[in-house]
């Protein structure tokens, strides 16, 4: 008995202080009513689904990674954004990572993506039949990144048609693109703009873009993202990132600040811990 209480303090210590591989360790959503716990950087998922490994003008990346679950409102937008970009014509939507099993940090790799609300979406078109459980599948950068423009070998209309599509749904609250993508969609004629307000410019977003949905009505826990500025981001706020306005020298690169992860991920970890001492 004192062997087992000894035991469960331990987990319960790991739990209110885990490090992020214990969500890695999940290979399970939790089946409870969904909901996304925390912010996006610093969260936790319940009830999360699957997304398939193919559908209607898409297929999944990287699935050995199981780095493709999410909050149902994901899942059902990336299957609508595939039927989209099928009837337009535009090619194969590749999806990458979206979360883990029950959401959480991860070792490396991403920041965000931890409330399942997160998806990355590879830019190229032009793949065909993908082979979704390999893990050194590669996208292509669409910049030039001396010149700080699109690479026109590569970067067409059917990609500004992709992102449009996906930043025109009411669900989405913000899209992280390389800044000198944001340059190109801020240099085509758009008959509406207003999108555009959605687009962030935001460094090693050149082969993918980064979705990021609302929270979920109702969704108490869900710590929303700010809304974007007003207009269409294509003034100041981009010029911002162009070369000849960074720093001479880059600033020093800080380490991440520890986040306390909010106290309903901690206790869905000590009630894991319980569940795995009764096994």
């Amino acid at each position: 008995m004192i062997r087992n209480l000894s035991l469960l303090a331990i987990l319960f210590s790991g739990a209110v202080c885990a490090a992020p591989n214990s969500w890695e360790k999940f290979q399970s959503p939790l089946e409870r009513t969904p909901e996304p716990i925390g912010s996006y950087a610093n969260g936790c998922l319940i009830g999360a689904e699957a997304l398939s490994a193919k559908g209607k003008g898409y297929q999944v990346v990287r699935l050995n990674r199981k780095r493709n679950y999410g909050h149902p409102n994901l899942v059902g937008f990336l299957e609508d954004l595939g039927k989209k970009v099928k009837k337009e014509n535009l090619g194969l939507m590749l999806v990458a990572d979206m979360a883990m099993p029950r959401g959480g940090p991860f070792t490396k790799g991403h920041t965000s993506h931890q409330t399942g609300l997160d998806a990355d979406i590879w830019l190229p078109l032009n793949y065909k039949n993908v082979d979704s459980l390999k893990g050194n599948l590669q996208s292509v950068s669409m910049v030039d990144k001396k010149a700080f423009v699109v690479n026109k070998r590569v970067w067409t209309d059917k990609q500004a048609q992709m992102i449009k599509l996906a930043a025109d749904d009411k669900r989405v609250a913000r899209i992280f693109v390389h800044p000198a993508i944001k340059k190109a969609l801020c240099e085509k004629k758009w008959s509406s703009r207003k999108w555009l307000s959605k687009i962030r410019p935001w460094w090693k977003h050149d082969s993918h873009f980064h979705v990021r949905l609302k929270c979920p009505a109702g969704a108490v826990e869900c710590k929303p993202q700010s809304p974007p500025p007003a207009g269409d981001g294509c003034g100041a706020d981009l010029a911002a990132w162009y070369p000849e306005n960074q720093p001479d020298k880059p600033a020093v690169k800080k380490p991440r600040p520890k986040r306390i992860l909010p106290a309903t991920c901690q206790a869905l970890l000590k009630e894991a811990a319980i569940s795995a001492l009764k096994d």
